[in-house]
């Protein structure tokens, strides 16, 4: 393994930075057999919208796996390999009727579950159908989205149902589905990186989201029973304003409002959206996103309920080079890190701790797999409803006179605004 030169104080010192270390494959790598992707198999993975299957077959890559997801004229969804066992055709093109797909170069028939139905050809007394099954993985559909289930068949847990998907007085309404070209831990760890939405989204870009995001905040960093959760606290005036970011294992991005300014006192409000950060390969990143519209007239933007509105901040590359280099967003960001990013040339500070708790937590996730167990973040418990974290919080408090303190007491009374919610949900 390549060891760079230290990060030496000396002018003109590139010479002694050419060599470039591996990527750390054990968290970056997501194809069958590598220890992420085994611990991401333990987990319901989105595939895509429901609405997205109508009378043709979709094609999907997911996890380095090539698949095909349909749903059949009965209303079944079969996720199934990608080319047919007969000779190797793309189900791509195969024909979707009331019992499954059909192949279009012999009319091979396939359920939803990979059992073969019919062998066009083969004599009637024939048995092969009846002893080859093609490979398939389990669907659910939930809230508007595909999920599937890609790990061990013995080790299928039941479908995770989260609070935030269940609150009273919010619709859920599908946002767009998107995909970047790199790998997907740094995009998903960017959610535990509060201090880039003062940086990149308000002093670079202009305030992409309200002004009050500018502050650098107060920063603690916390697990949760299902994750992790960054706590950013500011002061608005005589409110302090406790912004809690939900990172909830594997890859699901719960975010607090963007609207938000901290004026107005209010208790936890949940998140803006839910966000599933899928890796389709190494090199290649899925979102799909559902958004948390209030049935309540201003409580969410209107135009938060459009689903082919993108999110501030450069969720998709900027118009040209360019503009990207003179408004750059998050895609510019988190894809210019390379397409997979290289652990050992970073320089982590002190508020990149979230991202190197998320790191962790990955790791000790996959090490749990690896010894035969439970990774962190999996329920086991049918029916039974996890709670989340993600939220805005607006307390009154005014100001110590002592600026230091100040920022001291913000920090402690973020921290136990967080611990108050773990001690609710344990007691649910």
């Amino acid at each position: 393994m390549i060891t760079r030169a230290p990060f030496l104080r000396m002018r003109y010192g590139a010479y002694l930075h050419r060599e470039v270390p591996d990527e750390d494959t054990e968290l970056t790598h997501v194809g069958p057999g590598t220890p992420g992707g085994e611990y991401l198999r333990r987990f319901w993975q989105p595939i895509c919208f429901s609405d997205e299957l109508k009378d043709l077959p979709h094609r999907v890559k997911i996890l380095g796996e090539e698949l095909v997801v349909f749903r059949d004229r009965n209303g079944a969804v079969g996720l199934l390999e990608l080319h047919c066992p007969h000779r190797g055709a793309s189900l791509e093109y195969g024909i979707v009727d009331a019992k499954g797909i059909r192949c279009c170069y012999h009319g091979w028939l396939f359920a939803a579950d990979g059992a073969i139905l019919e062998m066009p050809g083969e004599p009637a007394h024939s048995s092969l159908k009846d002893r080859l099954y093609h490979g398939a993985y389990p669907t659910h559909v939930h809230s508007g989205i595909v999920f599937a289930y890609l790990g061990p068949p013995d080790r299928q847990p039941p479908f995770p149902i989260y609070d935030s998907l269940l609150r009273p007085g919010y619709r859920l309404v599908p946002g767009p589905k998107y995909s970047w070209p790199c790998n997907w831990l740094q995009t998903m760890e960017n959610a535990m990186d509060p201090v880039h939405t003062a940086f990149l989204h308000t002093i670079v870009s202009g305030a992409q989201f309200t002004d009050e995001f500018g502050v650098l905040p107060e920063l603690e960093f916390i697990e949760t029973p299902v994750g992790m959760i960054y706590i950013g606290t500011r002061r608005v005036g005589q409110n302090v304003w406790a912004r809690m970011v939900e990172a909830v294992l594997p890859n699901l991005q719960q975010v607090a409002p963007i609207w938000e300014d901290g004026r107005r006192e209010h208790g936890f409000s949940g998140p803006m959206m839910s966000r599933w950060v899928v890796p389709q390969d190494d090199t290649n990143t899925m979102f799909i996103e559902l958004r948390h519209v209030s049935e309540t007239e201003g409580v969410t933007p209107a135009w938060w309920g459009d689903p082919t509105t993108m999110v501030p901040g450069g969720q998709l590359p900027a118009a040209s080079y360019e503009a990207g280099q003179r408004q750059p967003g998050d895609y510019e960001a988190q894809v210019s890190q390379r397409p997979i990013a290289i652990h050992g040339l970073e320089h982590l500070g002190i508020t990149d701790r979230g991202v190197s708790m998320f790191r962790n937590q990955t790791r000790r996730g996959i090490r749990a797999v690896q010894a035969g167990r439970d990774p962190a973040g999996l329920c086991r418990d049918a029916g039974v409803v996890v709670p989340t974290y993600c939220n805005d919080t607006v307390v009154r408090m005014p100001p110590d006179g002592d600026p230091a303190a100040d920022r001291q007491h913000m920090r402690e009374a973020g921290r136990r605004l967080a611990d108050g919610y773990l001690r609710a949900a344990a007691r649910r």
